[in-house]
């Protein structure tokens, strides 16, 4: 499919006013978290947001923006910080403003595939010692920089294969036929599908379990794009993009936990970021299970554009497999499943040491509302919760915080 990348930023500013409520800036994908402007208030209230969509240098209406999205004019290939970090929920004396960035390519030609058949293989997330020479490795093993072919997936280094999106077990593909070591920027980016050769340019890869990947380039789209994973090189060898992190995926810092209550699995799935920004790390939230959740410290993860960012999952409805909600375009029921799930979580570790935990309906995307009901319980600062088909505090969604050491639960139950 060749397409010719246009970006369309969306602007999300948190604001305090009368009964303002948090509100997830529009997106199909989110992110860039943007300096703090602060401004004094007399009552405390929790953040609303204005959203501005810009295709290109163009302000578009969030109408035209969402009608193109959905009528297949544009597909969104990055984004960049998720959601939204506000300031704790208890007696703020400011409110913060957040800028975030979603970038599409505008169709010019497409082609369709036939649906994946093969299934999601979880790696272990126990690991042996590297052994560069072939022998017994895994999470912990030290990558063997420019020695392993590009077509040869590096599961028994810790990456987890997804088989489901035919990509070879990758999570995401940018091509970048221009890009050279050093370079400062990557103007040209193609995102790769289903049946398209392999070509130079950056693999991205899902890790464990409560892990994430620890390779992206310095090197970011000339036009704010999120480029992640290691890099197939000329040579047809994969290397390591942050050659100061030896292995590829790191552990994270913990305290969110997933659990089922319903006799339905929960898809529950993070955007490859920085990457293509796809919906395609998957977590099968199975009945009876209590899984972990991949959790980050802001300030020591991936920065876009000088600014720290945060984890997105997307949520689908009960039923759906990680193989159809896990991916963009869901083709089990396309307007609540996949890029269209009905709520997102975004999740991060702030600099004043709470994690913040956000709730919020994946407007104006989709407009479809969970059919089971989700509470976030443990150590947490306020309520936050979707129940008989309500959020906590108001429409636009809710967030809450835990302290450093703290644990919070995000529990699946029937509505």
């Amino acid at each position: 499919m060749k397409t010719a990348v246009l970006n369309l930023a969306i602007a999300a500013s948190f604001v305090a006013g009368a009964a303002a409520q948090p509100h997830h800036h529009g997106h199909h994908h989110h992110k860039k978290n943007s300096p703090a402007e602060k401004r004094e208030v007399e009552t405390t209230y929790l953040p609303a947001t204005v959203t501005q969509y810009m295709l290109g240098s163009e302000e578009v209406s969030a109408e035209e923006a969402k009608a193109g999205l959905d009528k297949g004019l544009y597909i969104v290939v990055g984004e960049t910080t998720p959601t939204f970090t506000p300031p704790p929920p208890p007696a703020p004396t400011s409110t913060s403003s957040k800028e975030d960035a979603v970038f599409i390519q505008k169709i010019t030609s497409s082609s369709s595939s036939a649906a994946p058949t093969s299934t999601y293989s979880a790696a272990p997330a126990s690991s042996s010692s590297a052994d560069v020479s072939g022998g017994a490795t895994g999470v912990d093993a030290e990558f063997p920089s420019g020695k392993v072919k590009c077509e040869v997936f590096p599961e028994k280094y810790g990456a987890v294969p997804l088989n489901y999106l035919g990509l070879g077990g990758w999570s995401g593909l940018q091509f970048t036929p221009s890009y050279k070591v050093g370079d400062m920027s990557i103007s040209y980016i193609e995102t790769g599908v289903k049946g398209m050769a392999k070509k130079t340019g950056f693999y991205s890869y899902a890790c464990p379990e409560g892990y994430v990947k620890s390779q992206w380039p310095k090197a970011q789209g000339a036009t704010l794009q999120s480029v992640g994973g290691l890099l197939c090189n000329d040579d047809g060898y994969l290397e390591l993009t942050r050659p100061e992190f030896k292995t590829l995926c790191e552990p994270g810092i913990g305290g969110v936990s997933i659990k089922n209550s319903m006799q339905k699995n929960v898809a529950v799935c993070r955007t490859d970021y920085p990457g293509s920004e796809s919906m395609t790390i998957p977590v099968d939230s199975q009945p009876g299970t209590t899984r972990a959740l991949a959790n980050i410290a802001s300030a020591d993860y991936y920065h876009w554009d000088g600014k720290p960012t945060t984890l997105q999952y997307y949520i689908n409805q009960p039923g759906v497999s990680i193989e159809d909600g896990c991916v963009w375009d869901c083709a089990t029921d396309h307007d609540e499943c996949g890029n269209w799930a009905p709520t997102i979580l975004g999740v991060g570790k702030a600099a004043d040491g709470n994690t913040y935990i956000s709730l919020f309906p994946n407007v104006p995307t989709s407009s479809a509302k969970p059919k089971m009901n989700i509470n976030i319980t443990g150590d947490v600062s306020i309520q936050c919760y979707f129940q008989n088909g309500k959020y906590a505090v108001g429409d636009s969604g809710c967030t809450t915080t835990i302290p450093s050491g703290g644990h919070a639960v995000i529990e699946f139950s029937s509505a």
